[in-house]
C-alpha cells in the first residue's frame, strides 16, 4: 500500500492531469456514488463519510470539518482518503485528505472555469486566504495563464501571506481590504471564505465567472441572498452535482431552485438540459457554486495510483 503524506499527495495530484481525470469520470457509467454522510459533531463541527466507486478501485473519505480550528492554530478539514482495488478488496493507497480536498476542489473550479468563464485573463479576487484560496491561485495559474490575483481576507497576516506565495510563482499579487469594491475590477473571483456568514454583498460583473467554494452545507453562506437571486435573474448558475440540491447554502438560503439548474457533468456532455438553460439566459455573470462530491475524490485517487513514483 501506498502511504502518501502531505506533500506526496500534493506532487500525485498535479492540477492539469487531475482536471483531465474528473472530465473522465463525468464520461465514467461505473462510476457510483451515494450519498455523503455528514454527522454533527459537539461543538459545531462535522464528520464527513463519503464512499465512491468505479471498475476498478473503491474509495472512502474520512474528514472532519472544524470550522473554529483556526483559532486554535489547527486545519479546518483534517482525516485521509483510502482507496481499495475493487476486485480483491486490497488498500491500495492511502491519502491525506485536507491535500485531496484542497486539490480536487481547485481543480473541479478550473474545469468549470474552462468551460463556463467568458474571459480568463483576469485580475483573479480570491476572498478568503486559507488552503483553498491558495490552491485555486496555483490551480488557475497552472491552467489557465493566470498572471493577476487580489487577495482579500478578515486577517490582513493572512491576505499578505497568500499574496506573498501568489509572487512566489511568478504571479503578480496585491492584497485589497473591500473584496466587494474589487468585483468591479475582477473577471475572475473565487469565494473561500469559512462561510460562517455574508462576506459578499455587491454584484459581479457582467463578464465574471465566480467559483463560490466556501458554503458547502444548508447552514453556511459566504454570497448575499439578494446578489444570489440577481445572478439567478440576470446570469448563469451552474452546480457542480446534484448533492447541491441540499447542500448548497447560498442558493438555498436565498430561495432559487436548485434541482432546475444544470450540473458540470451537463456542461461537459453537452445535456440538453444545459443547451435548453444556456439558450434562455442572459449572458451575464457566471457563478459556479460547488458543495463537494466524493466522485471528485475518486477522481484524485485515480490520478494519485496512476501518476508515476
Amino acid at each position: 500500500m501506498q502511504h502518501l503524506n502531505a506533500s506526496e499527495t500534493a506532487a500525485a495530484l498535479p492540477y492539469l492531469a487531475l482536471v483531465a481525470q474528473l472530465e473522465a469520470l463525468l464520461a465514467d457509467p461505473d462510476v457510483n456514488v451515494p450519498a455523503r454522510i455528514v454527522q454533527a459533531l459537539p461543538g459545531g463541527g462535522s464528520l464527513f463519510v463519503m464512499p465512491a466507486t468505479d471498475a476498478q478501485v473503491a474509495i472512502t473519505k474520512l474528514i472532519t470539518f472544524i470550522p473554529d480550528n483556526g483559532a486554535r492554530g489547527l486545519p479546518t478539514i483534517q482525516g485521509d482518503i483510502v482507496v481499495f482495488d475493487v476486485q480483491t478488496g486490497t488498500r491500495l493507497a492511502l491519502l491525506d485528505g485536507p491535500t485531496v480536498t484542497a486539490r480536487r476542489t481547485a481543480a473541479v473550479s478550473l474545469l468549470a472555469a474552462r468551460r463556463l468563464a467568458p474571459r480568463t485573463d483576469g485580475p483573479l479576487l480570491v476572498v478568503g486566504a486559507g488552503v483553498q484560496g491558495r490552491s485555486h491561485i496555483e490551480a488557475f495559474h497552472a491552467g489557465l495563464g493566470l498572471q493577476e490575483v487580489w487577495v482579500a481576507s478578515r486577517s490582513r497576516a493572512s491576505a499578505d501571506a497568500l499574496v506573498l506565495h501568489a509572487q512566489t510563482l511568478g504571479l503578480r499579487a496585491r492584497r485589497v481590504d473591500d473584496p466587494n469594491a474589487a468585483l468591479a475590477d475582477c473577471p475572475l473571483v473565487v469565494s473561500s471564505t469559512p462561510a460562517q456568514q455574508v462576506a459578499l454583498r455587491a454584484m459581479p460583473r457582467p463578464d465574471a465567472f465566480v467559483a463560490a467554494v466556501g458554503a458547502f452545507t444548508p447552514r453556511m453562506v459566504e454570497w448575499d441572498a439578494f446578489i444570489c437571486r440577481r445572478l439567478a435573474a440576470e446570469g448563469r448558475l451552474v452546480v457542480d452535482t446534484r448533492d447541491a440540491d441540499h447542500e448548497a447554502g447560498d442558493l438555498l438560503q436565498a430561495g432559487i431552485d436548485v434541482p432546475a439548474l444544470p450540473t458540470l457533468a451537463d456542461v461537459v456532455g453537452g445535456t440538453l438540459a444545459w443547451s435548453s438553460y444556456a439558450a434562455t439566459r442572459p449572458r451575464g455573470p457566471v457563478f459556479f457554486k460547488s458543495c463537494g462530491w466524493a466522485g471528485w475524490d475518486l477522481a484524485a485517487a485515480r490520478c494519485a495510483i496512476a501518476a508515476p513514483r
